[in-house]
């Protein structure tokens, strides 16, 4: 099995990192994982917002998160087992996160216009 890419921390940019978060179920996914206490596995994102997400579609989310740097994927069996780096992206870019994924929080709630 091909090993998974995880880019150094000085490789990681801004414009990835922007780009990944930029799919609303790549932010959600992000804003779980950044605030979880333990490694997250795939599967807990089958469904998300009420819908149901393809295994493979799923696959190319994470792929998305790992290539920007903002997560850390770890094989454990049949398993991914996934942890945010926030702090390499905080020693990289501090404050970053923390006002993106505030707005992400704070859009979650807003009613949405029409």
């Amino acid at each position: 099995m091909r090993p998974l890419f995880h880019p150094t921390t000085d490789q990681i940019t801004v414009e990835g990192i922007l780009h990944a978060l930029s799919d609303p179920v790549r932010a959600a996914i992000f804003a779980e994982i950044a605030g979880a206490s333990c490694p997250m596995t795939c599967s807990a994102f089958l469904t998300i917002k009420d819908r149901d997400i393809p295994k493979s579609t799923l696959s190319q989310h994470f792929k998305a998160l790992r290539d920007a740097g903002l997560i850390h994927s770890e094989r454990s069996g049949v398993e991914m087992r996934n942890t945010s780096r926030c702090a390499d992206v905080d020693k990289r870019f501090p404050g970053l996160l923390p006002a993106v994924l505030a707005a992400h929080a704070r859009q979650r709630v807003m009613p949405k216009r029409r």
